[in-house]
């Protein structure tokens, strides 16, 4: 009987300690990184893999006067948004002066006061 208590124990105890150095390594990556993860760049890593809050899309209009730009783009995950054609507004108006009608680009969209905006855009290359 004792030799059967001191397996579960131990068996017990060794599950504990490995359930330990899992979240001490799990909490560690968190912190440092590694070989082909982010670079700190906002959306870019390593491996030049766009970051899942950046969308792809392209240019189809742009309205300087308005500071709005018209884009047509991919699945918009944080907004919940399928892929279609649409207009935002921008919030860096000076970002329209980069970019051209047929330009391929990686942006962010937001909602705020009510309307979608483009808060950050870069051709995609």
């Amino acid at each position: 009987m004792k030799f059967k208590f001191a397996t579960t124990a131990l068996a017990i105890l060794a599950a504990a300690g490995l359930w330990t150095s899992a979240q001490a390594q799990t909490a560690g990556a968190a912190t440092s990184p590694a070989a082909g993860t982010s670079t700190g760049v906002t959306g870019a890593t390593a491996s030049g893999m766009q970051m899942p809050d950046m969308s792809d899309g392209e240019v189809r209009k742009i309205d300087k006067e308005n500071k709005k730009i018209t884009l047509k783009h991919g699945e918009i995950k944080n907004l919940g948004m399928p892929g279609m054609t649409m207009v935002f507004q921008v919030k860096d108006p000076a970002v329209l002066d980069t970019l051209k009608q047929g330009d391929k680009v990686m942006f962010k969209a937001e909602k705020a006061n009510g309307a979608l905006v483009v808060t950050e855009i870069q051709s995609a290359k």
